[in-house]
């Protein structure tokens, strides 16, 4: 699908590793190119033409964004550097200040460590508590299941909607509904789901929601922080400086803009935020229904392959996204990787940031496949004949 548009593909390359990064369409690439050569110039800084032209630009992408999420205004809109970023800014700009001791934060252990570890730095500064929702057979996370951990004490909920791992896809409007009639609050990590499938943030009750422009098709160092706009209101500033503020005074007085623009002090990832829009546009313009469609057939294409070859261990067969975890057996997942790059198959192998997995895995590392838009059936049938001779593995890798 598309595959014209990525420069990447036109070398001999099959690439398997989307949940870590994507390729970027020619479109995106141009968008950053032209900032670079027709218009640099600093956003929300200048009176000249340049630099109104990168304001509209930047704060179009915003309000592309926010149509993109379906939020109720621009200003629920917060550029950061990624999801890590705008996970650290809903623990320690919002829920350090509005959680006390003894209050319950409820995550999963197939989380990304950008959904887990300032969560437990947190628990560690203010004495919360972090619990752990059960996960079935399947490692998916069933909404009754989480319904029955959650107490008068539990404050929020913190989970992936895809996780990076598993592959597994929560429902965000089922549990969202349940949290909002308990008054606890929702926040989603949505790096591995917003470049795949459509999010609704009004529909599905989320409070806060994050997710990185460099896992769909956009440049890194640049994602987005969502906030109901009331939330935002009660959040604060992790950085401070230039941009943020109205004016501060040698004796101490200070006085800081409104949101969003609160929460983006200093020069921001201009072209990294002109690229997200350039995104959302040819993502939006291929369509998301054609998108999960076409990944759903590459990956139940891939899990009948991969079944056809007896020393292939599949860890999670039975989940939906388009990641698949697998091992050679008796083979170091690394070692494995290695293997497949000599064919220039890229995958990745390791424990993915989600290091509390092999509590629930019994593995501590795996290799992992990531499907996307411009994978096709003929690499995979490439990836599986390469697989089927891996008995001469150790001379490749050795």
């Amino acid at each position: 699908m598309n595959r014209e548009d990525f420069e990447m593909l036109k070398q001999d390359i099959i690439y398997f590793d989307n949940s870590a990064t994507t390729l970027k369409p020619k479109s995106v690439v141009d968008s950053i190119t032209d900032y670079y050569t027709k218009f640099t110039s600093n956003a929300h800084r200048g009176d000249y033409k340049t630099s109104l032209k990168v304001d509209t630009l930047y704060e179009g992408t915003r309000d592309k964004v926010k149509d993109f999420l379906n939020a109720e205004s621009s200003n629920e809109i917060v550029f950061t550097s990624g999801t890590t970023n705008s996970l650290n800014m809903v623990v320690f700009g919002f829920a350090k200040y509005n959680l006390k001791p003894g209050d319950e934060v409820i995550i999963t252990k197939t989380e990304h460590a950008s959904n887990v570890l300032p969560w437990l730095e947190l628990a560690d500064e203010l004495g919360i508590r972090i619990k752990y929702a059960p996960l079935d057979e399947n490692l998916k996370l069933r909404t009754e299941d989480l319904l029955k951990v959650i107490t008068p004490n539990t404050k929020i909920v913190s989970l992936a909607h895809v996780t990076n791992t598993v592959g597994d896809i929560r429902d965000l409007e089922g549990i969202g509904k349940m949290l909002k009639e308990r008054n606890i609050y929702f926040v989603v990590d949505a790096a591995q789901s917003a470049g795949h499938r459509k999010i609704d943030v009004q529909k599905m009750n989320i409070d806060f929601l994050a997710f990185s422009a460099h896992k769909m098709c956009g440049p890194t160092g640049t994602g987005v922080l969502y906030g109901k706009e009331k939330l935002l209101e009660k959040m604060r500033p992790i950085n401070y400086g230039g941009g943020m503020n109205n004016f501060f005074e040698s004796d101490g007085s200070r006085e800081y803009k409104s949101i969003p623009t609160l929460f983006e002090a200093g020069t921001q990832n201009i072209e990294g935020v002109i690229g997200l829009g350039a995104a959302i546009d040819y993502l939006e313009a291929i369509g998301f229904d054609e998108i999960e469609k076409h990944e759903k057939e590459l990956r139940d294409y891939l899990i009948d392959k991969l079944s056809t070859i007896e020393n292939i261990d599949v860890l999670n067969k039975n989940s939906e996204a388009g990641n698949v975890l697998f091992n050679i057996k008796g083979i170091f997942p690394q070692d494995t990787a290695i293997y497949l790059d000599h064919y220039n198959i890229c995958v990745r192998a390791g424990n993915h940031c989600a290091k509390l997995l092999k509590e629930e895995l019994g593995i501590k590392n795996t290799c992992r496949i990531s499907l996307y838009l411009y994978n096709t059936k003929e690499e995979i049938d490439k990836l599986i004949e390469t697989l089927k001779n891996s008995k001469n593995i150790f001379e490749v890798v050795i």
